[in-house]
């Protein structure tokens, strides 16, 4: 673990939820690791840059300096570029005297100035890419939507020094070096799931990880608010889910939950980084806890006891009660009003105690009832069992997918990879998308080698290069291209219960997802990511993030973790 370091809080707007260590706190040698690109013999800018952008031509010898008359200016009327800016004039002021003012483009852009623009974009940049153009005089970022303005600032954060980070004078002029860089994800869909259910997380905690993902680019956060351990999120009319259901977790804590009201900040929180909130009430398995609240909800009318073991597939609600669909009519309605996203994940996985027709009609119903309320329904890959719909999603996780090579699995183990197979093509064929989250590469709870305290290993043991380097299209190369949505990386949490041990599996990993969906395959290697993972280590610490010094990454010198 690492040593506990003084903090205080980023002041600049909306990100107050990240504490962060002061420079006073290290060393001369470890200050100068922190000026990392902004020295001679610092090696080249785009080592800085998580995921490697689509294009980048380094413009030298030009620098773009910041000084006093620095302003960041943005199209009139144009709001969303006025809060992106105020948010990169926050993070500069972190380091420097002033914060640069935020203003409307009066006239022409003049020297010295940062503009953010959606004039005269390309279309080819589509909803969430960029143009970042950095000369002596000028920086501009031009997209078509605020997303891609957005990303954009992210990119210029990851070119300036990591002490950036830190709420202290930085001690040198502040200066990008000049580049111009085209920028579009290869991928609509790049997230991570937080499992809130087996370990509550509070709200402050959900939003550091916010501000975490975002600064990688990604854009769904896939809420796991209910399972056998714990409903964390309250329902009106439904009182007892979280003042009984969710009062406990895995090993027996206190548990947690969100009011309607902290759900709607966080969302919010989240909208504002550009990232979409995904909600998962799991069913009809994993709800132990809403069977507990709720003896109705039981077929024999009987609630069971709180759980707070690690288990699967004992549980399920009562698919023949018309309580049960009144009961999840609501729960679907409610938080389907309080999230702006276009989703509904309703689980759908490890359902051991229904016959497969009763697990149909149950999804298919679902299906209907998420639909109703304006969201496309996503589930894990079991059901495809159903007959999904145009718009669905299916979360691929078993790592079942066949190779189109012959395979040294028993003929039982064959059936089932083919029938999983058929399942997930046959959705693709109705126009379902699906995200893949095989958990022999992305559950980033899995432990990174057999020395890992935290996680699991069932699903096996994927380090760093494991989660990276791979070919999404070679190993599904069955799959149509246009049906793959994305990636998303799950943290279940049976073993995870602080917002460390969070931090701690998914990173280095999640900046290895993060490029995997953003990042043309064409341009990644293993051999040339490590050393722009490594020079994270800077930034991570400046965060004050409880990240793992893999024995695989040349890690920046920096300080102890004893």
């Amino acid at each position: 673990m690492k040593k506990k370091l003084t903090v205080k809080s980023q002041n600049y707007p909306g990100s107050t939820m990240l504490a962060l260590p002061t420079i006073a706190h290290f060393s001369v040698l470890w200050l100068a690791v922190l000026l990392v690109g902004c020295g001679e013999g610092s090696g080249e800018p785009e080592h800085m840059i998580i995921p490697l952008p689509a294009s980048v031509e380094w413009m030298a010898p030009d620098t773009f300096h910041f000084a006093e008359e620095t302003r960041i200016l943005f199209d009139t009327a144009d709001t969303e570029a006025e809060r992106i800016g105020e948010f990169l004039s926050g993070l500069i002021g972190n380091s420097t005297e002033t914060m640069p003012p935020v203003e409307a483009r009066s006239g022409d852009v003049a020297d010295g100035s940062i503009y953010l623009t959606r004039e005269g974009a390309s279309s080819s940049l589509g909803s969430e890419g960029y143009e970042l153009t950095v000369t002596g005089s000028q920086v501009t970022v031009r997209a078509s939507e605020p997303a891609g303005l957005f990303y954009g600032v992210q990119t210029i954060r990851h070119l300036l020094p990591p002490a950036v980070e830190y709420t202290a004078a930085y001690p040198r002029p502040l200066f990008l070096a000049a580049v111009h860089i085209t920028d579009v994800p290869r991928f609509e869909w790049r997230g991570t799931m937080l499992d809130v259910a087996r370990h509550f997380l509070p709200l402050r905690d959900v939003k550091r990880f916010i501000d975490l993902a975002a600064l990688y680019k990604l854009n769904r956060l896939h809420l796991h608010l209910s399972d056998d351990q714990g409903w964390r999120i309250e329902i009106p009319g439904w009182p007892n889910l979280t003042e009984h259901g969710g009062s406990t977790e895995v090993g027996g804590g206190l548990g947690g939950y969100y009011s309607t009201d902290e759900y709607a900040e966080l969302v919010e929180y989240a909208q504002n980084r550009f990232i979409t909130v995904v909600p998962e009430i799991d069913m009809p398995g994993h709800t132990n806890a809403a069977l507990a609240s709720y003896a109705d909800l039981n077929c024999d009318g009987i609630a069971p006891d709180l759980y707070t073991g690690t288990n699967v597939g004992f549980s399920t609600l009562c698919v023949d009660k018309d309580i049960t669909y009144d009961f999840l009519d609501d729960v679907i309605r409610e938080i389907s009003a309080r999230t702006p996203g276009p989703y509904f994940h309703v689980g759908g996985d490890e359902v051991e105690e229904l016959s497969e027709e009763e697990y149909i009609t149950f999804i298919e119903r679902m299906q209907s009832i998420v639909g109703s309320y304006g969201k496309r329904m996503v589930g894990w890959d079991e059901v495809t069992l159903g007959n999904l719909e145009s718009g669905s999603v299916v979360q691929l996780w078993r790592p079942y997918w066949p190779s189109d090579e012959s395979e040294d699995v028993d003929s039982a183990q064959a059936a089932l990879r083919a029938e999983f197979k058929t399942g997930i093509l046959r959705a693709v064929e109705a126009g379902a998308t699906v995200i893949l989250s095989p958990a022999d590469r992305l559950y980033l709870d899995m432990k990174y080698d057999t020395s890992t305290v935290l996680g699991l290993t069932w699903a096996g043991i994927p380090d760093e290069r494991g989660t990276y380097d791979w070919k999404i299209l070679d190993k599904f190369s069955s799959l149509p291209e246009d049906a793959i949505a994305g990636v998303e990386a799950p943290i279940w949490s049976e073993t995870l219960g602080t917002l460390e041990d969070f931090e701690y599996m998914a990173f280095p990993r999640l900046a290895g997802v993060a490029e995997l969906g953003w990042s043309p395959a064409s341009i990644r290697q293993w051999a040339e990511y490590r050393l722009r993972l490594g020079a994270q280590s800077a930034r991570w610490t400046a965060l004050g993030i409880n990240f793992r010094r893999s024995p695989l990454i040349p890690w920046d010198v920096g300080p102890s973790d004893n």
